[in-house]
Order: C-alpha cells, then sequence, then structure tokens
C-alpha cells in the first residue's frame, strides 16, 4: 500500500515539474515557437497595424518609375531668401525619389519672362549630381510666361532626345509647376494639350498665386493636383504630400509582429494546460486521501 502511496505523490511531483516548465520556456523551446507560429499566421490573416512615425513609413517608401519636369516661376516677385526655398524644396523631392536612368528621371525649367532649362532628363542620374545641379540654379527675375515655360518643357523637356522613355515603356510623365503669381500669358490651352499628350500636371501655388490659373493648368482631379502654401518658408511641408502621391510601394510596418501576439497567445496555451494540470492534481490528491484513509483504517 504504501509503495502505492509513494507512486502516486511521485506522479504528483512530475506533474508540479511540468506545470513549472510550462511557465520557463526558454527561447528556442519548440512550445514557444509554436505559439510565435502561431501568431504570426493570426497577423497574416488580418491587416497590419500602421505607424505613424515618419522615419519609419518614409524610407520604406519608393517612387514608381517617372519622367518629372519641375517648372519654377523665378519673377521678379520671388525674393531671393524664398528663390532658396524653393531650391531646398526640390532637393528635399529628390531625396524621396528612385533616382536612376532606368528608375525616376528629373528634369528642371526655370522661368520668369524667359525660359530656361537647367538640367535635362538625360543629363543626372544620381541624387547628388542632382542637388549640385539645383543648387547652381539663379533666378531669373523678370515677368510670370507660365504658359510659355509649360510649353517648352512639353516641346524641349518631354522629349525622347531630352531624355524621356517612348511611350511603349508606359512611363508615367509628370510635372510639377511652382509659382506666387498670375500667369501673364496664357496658360489653359497649352496646360490641355500637354495633358493630351498623356502629363500629368501638379500646381502647386504660394502667396500671391491665382488659384483660377493654378486650377486650369492642373490635372483632374483637382483636390489631388491643386496645392497651396502661404509663403515659400513653409513649401517643404509639401514633400510629404508628394511622397505619398509618387509613392508605388509603401511598406506596411507591423507592430510587434511576434511578441504581443505570441505572448497572448502563449498565455492562452499555458492557461489551457494549467487547467488541464489542476485537474490531474485534483484527482491526485483525492486518490492520496482516500488512500492515506485506508492505510490509517489498516
Amino acid at each position: 500500500m504504501r509503495s502505492a502511496l509513494w507512486s502516486l505523490l511521485y506522479g504528483a511531483a512530475l506533474l508540479l515539474c511540468d506545470a513549472t516548465a510550462t511557465y520557463h520556456l526558454s527561447p528556442g523551446d519548440p512550445r514557444l515557437l509554436a505559439a510565435q507560429s502561431y501568431a504570426q499566421n493570426r497577423n497574416n490573416g488580418r491587416p497590419p497595424l500602421r505607424t505613424l512615425d515618419p522615419r519609419k513609413t518614409d524610407a520604406q517608401c519608393r517612387s514608381r518609375p517617372l519622367d518629372l519636369v519641375f517648372i519654377i516661376d523665378s519673377s521678379r516677385s520671388v525674393r531671393p531668401g524664398e528663390f532658396e526655398k524653393v531650391k531646398i524644396f526640390l532637393g528635399d523631392m529628390v531625396d524621396t525619389l528612385d533616382v536612376g536612368s532606368d528608375a525616376t528621371r528629373v528634369a528642371v525649367v526655370n522661368y520668369a519672362s524667359t525660359v530656361k532649362i537647367e538640367f535635362l532628363l538625360k543629363d543626372h542620374f544620381s541624387q547628388l549630381d542632382m542637388k549640385k545641379a539645383i543648387s547652381r540654379i539663379e533666378p531669373l527675375a523678370a515677368g510670370t510666361m507660365t504658359g510659355l515655360a509649360i510649353k517648352t518643357a512639353m516641346n524641349e523637356a518631354f522629349t525622347e532626345q531630352s531624355g524621356a522613355r517612348p511611350r511603349s515603356r508606359n512611363i508615367s510623365k509628370v510635372a510639377i509647376i511652382v509659382t506666387d503669381g498670375r500667369p501673364q500669358d496664357q496658360v489653359e490651352e497649352v496646360s490641355a494639350e500637354a495633358r493630351a499628350s498623356g502629363v500629368e500636371i501638379y500646381a502647386v501655388g504660394v502667396d500671391r498665386a491665382d488659384m483660377r490659373s493654378l486650377q486650369q493648368m492642373a490635372s483632374i482631379p483637382l483636390e489631388d493636383h491643386v496645392f497651396y502654401v502661404e509663403t515659400y518658408g513653409v513649401i517643404e511641408k509639401l514633400t510629404s504630400k508628394f511622397r505619398e502621391t509618387l509613392c508605388e510601394v509603401k511598406v506596411e510596418v507591423v507592430e510587434d509582429p511576434c511578441k504581443c501576439e505570441a505572448r497572448l497567445a502563449f498565455q492562452k496555451q499555458t492557461q489551457a494546460a494549467l487547467q488541464q494540470l489542476t485537474a490531474k492534481l485534483a484527482d491526485v490528491s483525492g486518490r492520496i486521501e482516500r488512500l492515506e484513509n485506508m492505510v490509517g483504517r489498516a
């Protein structure tokens, strides 16, 4: 009888050891790996959690291949310090792009009463070279011939001779116009011709910019292609907006895919195991009690 009692006590001790082990799993324990796998499968079946931390999203946002032409107003109304802000904006935009001969190509058209192509789509295929070229741009400081600038961009910047990819490549052609005034020539017809040829136009107005002219230039829907900022001092804020617009693939950042979820799954697994152990211990305790009574009567 005593041997049976000790056997039951030994069985109870083993169950207690099993319970202890359930609480203390090493990182490589198969049970923990199973819990992590379960959590990851659960996470894959639901939309990933999104992070608002720009440091996480910006580096993981890659622009689709573009033939991109900036058309920038450097008329007399744009003060030297303000024009420097425009150049900073262009540099920041270049930093967000996947620049290269097989990726995004960039050109800059500078205008006032005359138009100057600062560099063409075929001229620079690295961010560093582009930013150096942008830093050398000087304002033209005269009138505001926006229509002429758009026409020049179409005839000279968006051509295959200047580095634009052929239509058969299906590379998006985008123009971003930045101006702070009212055009001194007609923009509606030349903008319509540019859009009809397949160029997507974004119009950025600053300070005194004429909203009607911006709307005549921009592609539709206007709410996605017309932007306005009160001063050149805040134009850099548009960089994030254009990043979203020009972004091809945004990698969703999943917060703790195998930590919180795995912990919850592991806790549930542990609770279920403890419930089973508790039931077994209660059964063993009952048997021991009955055996003790039998031994006492003997």
